[in-house]
């Protein structure tokens, strides 16, 4: 099989490097890939569709452990649907609770831009 992606072209179109694609295959988060004739791997285009999504998970702090889960389920088939609805909204759930912190942490900041760009001396002892 020479069809399907290098190593290279999936970390170009991904922005992973070689040494991550290696070891998401190790960690079981991607199944190993075909080989061409010439034994390098080969992705395919589910491949890619796999690991646009392990990114965002990455990205919203998944742990490695969920995403192999996730993973895990998606390669066992359609049965597995209802499974992985639950785990992602179980990481929705987590994700909202993040941003709604962050909301807060963006509102304190905002409200120091505001005493600093008004020049307010009153309390100086503030931090």
């Amino acid at each position: 099989m020479d069809d399907g992606y290098t190593i290279a072209e999936v970390a170009e179109r991904t922005g992973l490097t070689a040494h991550t694609l290696r070891y998401y295959e190790r960690a079981g988060l991607l199944s190993p890939p075909e080989r061409g004739t010439n034994g390098h791997r080969r992705y395919s285009d589910v491949d890619l569709g796999m690991l646009r999504i392990l990114t965002r998970l990455k990205a919203t702090r998944m742990s490695i452990a969920e995403m192999r889960r996730y993973a895990e389920l998606c390669r066992t088939g359609s049965a597995t649907f209802e499974a992985r609805r639950l785990l992602l909204e179980e990481h929705r759930q987590q994700v909202l609770e993040r941003i709604a912190g962050l909301r807060t942490d963006l509102e304190l900041i905002e409200s120091k831009i505001k005493f600093y760009a008004e020049g307010d001396t009153r309390d100086l002892a503030r931090p």
